[in-house]
């Protein structure tokens, strides 16, 4: 069957909940990991969450899996994850992705703009 972004984005939806700022912020201050899937350029233009870390989407799978060299220990399968991009689409396939790969509490906040905790502002590049 092939699969078209609709199908994959109904199939994401249907397993990862979408919270709202609110919901984000009380998970993150029980120790959820807010991962921003924005590529750096997205970063430096719109700023960034305030202890947000950042994996690229790109690079979730190999920062995800602890069997390759790439793994980034602040994903561990026992720990809540908050996800979002800059709209919410990747951070729904992204959520997926770590729900098929053992990842238990997932959710996706959607874009940066529903983020409403404090955030690092992007640098002035003249500075």
């Amino acid at each position: 069957m092939v699969l078209t972004v609709k199908d994959m984005m109904a199939a994401a939806n249907a397993v990862v909940p979408r919270i709202d700022g609110a919901r984000a912020q009380q998970l993150v201050a029980e120790g959820a990991l807010l991962l921003d899937l924005r590529d750096a350029p997205e970063l430096e233009r719109a700023g960034r969450a305030s202890g947000a870390h950042h994996i690229p989407r790109g690079m979730l799978e190999f920062r995800a899996d602890p069997d390759t060299p790439f793994h980034d220990p602040e994903l561990r399968k026992d720990r809540v994850i908050v996800l979002h991009c800059a709209s919410g689409g990747r951070a729904a396939l992204a959520g997926k992705l770590l729900k098929d790969m053992g990842y238990g509490e997932v959710y996706n906040l959607g874009g940066f703009a529903d983020w409403t905790g404090e955030r690092i502002e992007p640098v002035d590049p003249g500075m």
